[in-house]
């Protein structure tokens, strides 16, 4: 690793900005001299969380505007404007938000970063397990969120079918499979 940063920032300004992300551009100066800007999405970072019961996963299933169609989908989300807690905590109030879920266990499965070519987003995966239900919370942005509960086998022939294609839950299967979670 060299001392000196591959890329400089000459300077940055905020382009666009609302209570869920942020856009900013930078002017940039490269290792080689030559100079050009980068476009840098800033948003919260969230958590994804898979709950696994007698061989069932809990999902969702929401309509996801800029690809104008419904989609099924993890449980994830970020803290609201204003809150923060432990990417834990943010777990449990999500999956609990969400699907009406109380885990009596959260446990860490890993970290991973969102699209690190151009957001500064991370994210914390979890697997909930000694589940309790009961309704849901939805926020204004959630409405017509449906929860589901598939068996693992099927949720895992969707994503192999293309059929689920959100990046965070795919991540997180695979995940939950290389640690012999599921």
């Amino acid at each position: 690793m060299s001392a000196h940063p591959e890329i400089r920032t000459l300077s940055s300004q905020v382009v666009y900005a609302n209570r869920w992300m942020t856009v900013r551009e930078d002017a940039i100066e490269r290792g080689n001299g030559s100079r050009g800007i980068y476009g840098v999405v800033e948003k919260p970072d969230f958590a994804v969380i898979a709950a696994i019961q007698d061989g069932r996963v809990h999902l969702v299933e929401q309509y996801r505007y800029p690809l104008r169609r419904r989609f099924l989908e993890l449980p994830q989300g970020s803290w609201p404007a204003g809150l923060s807690g432990t990417s834990e905590a943010l777990a449990h109030t999500e999956l609990r938000e969400e699907t009406g879920i109380v885990a009596d266990e959260m446990i860490h499965v890993a970290h991973a970063h969102a699209s690190s070519g151009f957001m500064a987003q991370a994210y914390d995966v979890f697997l909930a397990r000694g589940l309790t239900f009961g309704e849901p919370q939805l926020e204004a942005e959630e409405q017509g969120l449906v929860t589901r509960a598939l068996a693992v086998e099927d949720v895992t022939a969707m994503i192999c079918a293309g059929a689920i294609t959100d990046a965070p839950t795919l991540l997180t299967f695979g995940l939950l499979r290389l640690k012999g979670y599921v």
